[in-house]
Order: C-alpha cells, then structure tokens, then sequence
C-alpha cells in the first residue's frame, strides 16, 4: 500500500469516475500520489489492486488506514474532511439540487458507459447498435438534466458557485462531447457549463489528457 502520510488516488486517465475525485483533490488543494490502474491492461484484477478495491473500479483513495473505493463515497469524505473550497452548499435546497445532480450522473448515465456494459452490448448485438444505445441513453439523460438546470443554473450548475453538481457533470460532458462526439447543441445550458469548466485550472488540470498515464499522441 501507498505511502501512509500522503493521499494517494488510484487511477486511470480515461475513467470519469476518476476524473471526478481529480477535480475535487484539485479544488481543495489537495496534494496526491497518482497511482495509475489500466483498466483496458486489466490491471484491476491484479491480487494487489483488489485488496484495495474488491469491486476492481477505479478510483479508489487511500488516507492513511481509510481505504475508499467509490467515487460519490470519496467525494463525501474529502468534503468532510477537508472543508476548504466547499462543495456542498449550507443552503438545503441549493444543497440537494447538487446531490441530485451528482446522483443523476453517477447512477443515471455512467454505469451505462461501463466498459463492462458497452463491450457486452458490443458483443451482443454489434457496434452500431451499442452507438445508438449509447446516443439514446445519453439524450434521455442529458434531456432530464437541462430540464433540471433551468431552475437552477446560474455561472455553474447550481448558482454561481461550483459545487459537487459540477464535479460531477464536467465528466460526463468531456465523455460525451470530446469521446462519444455527440452533439449538445441541443442542450445550451449543459453545452455551456462545459465551455465554462474548461475555463477553471482545477478542473483543466484533471482533464483526461493531461493525467501521467494519457498515451502520448
């Protein structure tokens, strides 16, 4: 296990799930050691990952003795633990719509583009019809999230203060537009919120490309 004085993040450059804790690690401040987890490799199934985290995901953190391996659970426990730069809001309702949020695109739409799930798909009934399986359930998200956001958008997701709602979203948006290269332009409010996260260093500095196990292009 990794150094017991220094957080240390279990990762791997393409993973939203991964990206997400990034960001939170960056907007704290945060120091980390990044320990890189290829999951196209399988590196998830090496004995010594899974000790780490049985569910063999990315990203898991470990503080010390605390071992966590799962985003949403990470992203709580460093708000908790590390209150500067807070992502949960005093204000209650301000507070649940970034939950909401969070909640909608950890559980409503990126279990979906699992790996595991899109190469069964694949497998199952052939690339063009796992593209359009994906494309549909990306605007059937996306389509409940826009809705969403304009009660409640203001600079970011959730007024003008970045919040786990973001945390959450900006992943997801990379995925879509720059992996999956789907059209948002049916989605202004998400569409800008993405131009807008590409603006903040914490987040640009988590992005996918720029993390140490990115493929050199």
């Amino acid at each position: 296990m990794a150094d017991q004085g220094k957080l240390t993040l279990y990762s791997w450059w393409l993973s939203s799930c991964a990206y997400r804790i990034r960001i939170v690690l960056n907007l704290k401040g945060l120091d980390y050691e990044y320990k890189a987890v290829d999951l196209l490799k399988g590196d998830q199934s090496d004995p010594d990952f899974v000790r780490i985290n049985p569910m063999k995901f990315v990203p898991a953190l470990v503080d010390g003795d605390t071992v966590i391996g799962d985003s949403f659970a990470i992203g709580l426990y460093l708000e908790e633990k590390y209150p500067q730069s807070p992502l949960l809001p005093r204000d209650l309702k301000k507070k649940a719509l970034n939950i909401q949020i969070a909640s909608i695109v950890g559980t409503g739409i990126q279990p979906l583009q699992n790996l595991v799930v899109v190469n069964y798909i694949e497998q199952k009934l052939g690339s063009q019809e796992k593209d359009a399986w994906t494309t549909d359930q990306v605007n059937r998200v996306f389509t409940a999230l826009e809705k969403l956001l304009n009660g409640c958008a203001g600079k970011y997701a959730v007024g003008d203060e970045i919040g786990l709602g973001d945390v959450f979203l900006a992943p997801q948006l990379y995925y879509v537009i720059k992996i999956l290269q789907i059209d948002v332009s049916n989605y202004p409010i998400l569409a800008r919120l993405h131009a807008a996260y590409g603006e903040i260093p914490a987040f640009q500095a988590a992005v996918p490309e720029n993390q140490p196990d990115a493929p050199s292009i």
